[in-house]
């Protein structure tokens, strides 16, 4: 069974006008439900795991200014949301949605969470709407544990994962691809293992060219135990934040394409899903569904 991820907190009260569309983790579990796709055995609920797993990945002084709120002004502001401790307290959930996933991902072949993909999170800061970034966390959990040795991160977002690409820098144990906007933010790129920078208005055929080209090669070299997948739906062309001209069909054929490739060389996976700022809600929700809907299509 699909295993996903969830929290009503993940829906974090916002000031007017804000503009991450945080109403989408709470409509995309409805739309899942709604259309059949899912039912509620399918959801599960995160809780607050140990500070010990969040502390291989992060500094503690970061940390414990994040719990304490004692962030300096300027540190706050690079996240881009208003601290406060609930915030906190969803970062911290959304964490252990991301690592019990795993352990689903390593029962059923995938598992999801309908939020996570925070990879500007770096090892001793936050920026740009995340603070703590779940994949890396999860992927030295399952190190730790003996559950994984060798892990690849294929981040797909239009961002470079700039904080994954810092936090395991000089770590061959995990390797870092992103494929991302070059035009987009961050504007001062970090060094993955592996970076491929995409020009304004690249299409769904070249973008999937150039992913089917290359990742196939990068399981095939690397050989790693365990994939995250970080896919976010913000390289479509109607994203605001965006730079890239993808369709939400070509996004679809993204995500069967690495599923694909998963099943084929018995790859565990565990999905976390990134950003989505179209401006209509409904065109994020709809990308967004399209990779459980395969999930459920290709894996169950």
């Amino acid at each position: 069974m699909l295993k996903i991820a969830f929290h009503p907190i993940y829906k974090h009260p916002l000031p007017t006008g804000h503009r991450f569309p945080m109403i989408k983790y709470d409509l995309l579990p409805k739309q899942l439900l709604h259309e059949g796709t899912c039912d509620e055995g399918n959801f599960f609920e995160p809780k607050i795991p140990s500070d010990n797993y969040i502390l291989r990945v992060h500094d503690i002084t970061y940390y414990n200014e994040l719990k304490e709120l004692t962030l300096a002004k300027k540190a706050a502001r690079k996240i881009g949301f208003p601290l406060s401790e609930e915030l906190v307290r969803r970062e911290v959930i959304i964490v252990d949605g991301t690592i019990k996933g795993c352990e689903y991902a390593l029962q059923n072949g995938i598992a999801m969470n309908i939020a996570g993909g925070t990879h500007h999170a770096y090892t001793d800061r936050g920026e740009a709407f995340c603070l703590l970034n779940d994949q890396a966390i999860a992927a030295r959990y399952l190190q730790d544990r003996g559950l994984a040795e060798k892990i690849l991160i294929v981040d797909l977002d239009v961002h470079q994962g700039n904080g994954t690409a810092e936090i395991f820098q000089d770590d061959p144990s995990v390797f870092t691809f992103s494929m991302h906007g070059t035009s987009n933010y961050p504007f001062k790129k970090e060094k993955s293992d592996l970076d491929i920078p995409l020009q304004k208005g690249t299409n769904d055929n070249t973008y999937l060219t150039i992913l089917k080209e290359t990742l196939p090669q990068l399981i095939k070299e690397q050989k790693p135990d365990f994939i995250f997948y970080l896919c976010g739906v913000d390289i479509l062309d109607s994203d605001k934040l965006g730079t890239l001209g993808m369709s939400i069909e070509g996004c679809k054929e993204r995500d069967r394409f690495v599923f694909e490739q998963c099943i084929k060389n018995n790859l565990p996976v565990q999905c976390s899903m990134g950003g989505g700022y179209s401006p209509t809600i409904k065109t994020i929700i709809e990308a967004h569904a399209n990779t459980f809907r395969l999930a459920q299509e290709l894996y169950f």
